[in-house]
């Protein structure tokens, strides 16, 4: 009895002396408590839908902000390196912008509508045996009266004579399928030059006006030239031919005089054969 009573006179002034101790047990245990408590709630804050989606909206918000904003410093790297290729930065922004400016008014300025003729038409309808043909007779076209021929040389060689008087227009060139008078030397174009009859305009000597068929050479805009009495002339531009007139052709030796049937006889006979033709002609039109 005497131990067992000495135990529970120790237990007891144990208790009296660390009272402490047990009430700061309790506490730490009440505050594991609350702690879970507040846990637990957090947890069940995040679980509901509608804070789980305005999070995702905000991270969404963010990715497209970082996004931008790379896109931004990214054009100016650019423009940097643009600039910089240029031969130099402009560091005034403004400045470069009424640089472009005039530059872009001189593009809208080439850019206006041109209403001139295109050719497209002429294209289509000036075709034969299936070549485009860079020429077409102009109105006042005519088939003469007056036998005109070429007498062609080479090199004080005699060649057959061209009869030139069936139709209003000969095409010269190296393209024997279209060409008219063919010309095969490699220093001629395909298409080199065209021998036109045109009725014209003249005055006589009494002051009146009359009108007869004369001859014409144009240049088709060769690359080597045609040649009137050893002088080149000018291309798309007609040049009225007369008797004994020679012709050369790019870097061809041949030489072509033009000559009619009446060549050898006399002034006045020629002057008869020209009022009789411009009477025909006037009667023609």
């Amino acid at each position: 009895q005497e131990r067992d009573d000495h135990c529970r006179r120790g237990n007891e002034e144990r208790k009296q002396r660390y009272p402490s101790d047990q009430e700061h047990r309790r506490e730490r245990s009440g505050d594991r408590d609350k702690h879970r408590d507040h846990s637990d709630r957090r947890k069940n804050a995040n679980e509901r839908p509608g804070v789980r989606g305005h999070e995702r909206e905000r991270e969404v918000q963010n990715i497209r902000e970082q996004q931008a904003e790379r896109e931004f410093y990214n054009e100016r790297r650019r423009e940097h390196r643009q600039n910089n290729e240029g031969g130099g930065v402009d560091q005034n922004p403004e400045l470069r912008q009424s640089d472009n400016k005039p530059k872009e008014k001189a593009a809208v300025n080439k850019e206006k509508p041109s209403f001139e003729l295109s050719g497209a038409l002429l294209e289509d309808t000036n075709t034969f045996r299936g070549v485009v043909i860079k020429y077409s007779e102009p109105p006042e076209a005519r088939i003469p009266k007056k036998r005109w021929r070429l007498y062609p040389f080479k090199n004080d060689e005699f060649l057959p004579v061209m009869y030139i008087h069936r139709q209003s227009a000969y095409l010269l060139g190296r393209h024997r399928r279209i060409a008219d008078i063919p010309i095969d030397h490699p220093s001629c174009s395909k298409q080199h030059a065209v021998f036109q009859y045109r009725l014209v305009e003249y005055t006589r000597a009494d002051g009146t006006v009359g009108r007869r068929v004369r001859p014409y050479i144009i240049d088709l805009g060769s690359g080597n030239g045609t040649f009137l009495n050893n002088q080149r002339i000018e291309p798309q531009r007609y040049y009225e031919l007369k008797e004994k007139d020679v012709l050369k052709f790019g870097f061809s030796s041949r030489e072509y005089v033009l000559l009619h049937e009446s060549s050898d006889k006399s002034e006045a006979n020629t002057k008869d054969d020209d009022d009789e033709e411009e009477k025909e002609e006037e009667s023609d039109s």
